[in-house]
C-alpha cells in the first residue's frame, strides 16, 4: 500500500490513497494541494468513507472547490480546485 501522487497534465493531478484510513487521506490531500498552484485540478481516490466528512470541512475552510463527487463499488473520486493561493 502506498500513496500515489502524480502530475496526469497540465494542472491536472492524481492522489490515489485507497487502502488508508483517518486521518491520512485528509493529510496527504492537503498536502497534495500545497503542492499545486492555484487552479490546478486534483482527482482524489479514496475508499474510507469517514475522510470525506474531514475533506469536505477542509477544502471548505481553506477555499478549494470540491466540484465533483461519485462512488463507485466502495471507491470515492473526488474532483477539487485548488483555490487562489
Amino acid at each position: 500500500m502506498a500513496i500515489k501522487f502524480e502530475k496526469v497534465d497540465e494542472g491536472d493531478y492524481l492522489l490515489d490513497v485507497t487502502g488508508y484510513v483517518c486521518p491520512h487521506p485528509q493529510m496527504y490531500t492537503k498536502k497534495a494541494l500545497q503542492k499545486m498552484d492555484g487552479g490546478d485540478v486534483l482527482t482524489l481516490k479514496f475508499d474510507n468513507p469517514s475522510s470525506g466528512e474531514s475533506i469536505m470541512a477542509m477544502c471548505e475552510s481553506e477555499g478549494n472547490d470540491l466540484f465533483s463527487r461519485d462512488e463507485d463499488a466502495g471507491t470515492y473520486v473526488w474532483k477539487i480546485r485548488k483555490g487562489a493561493a
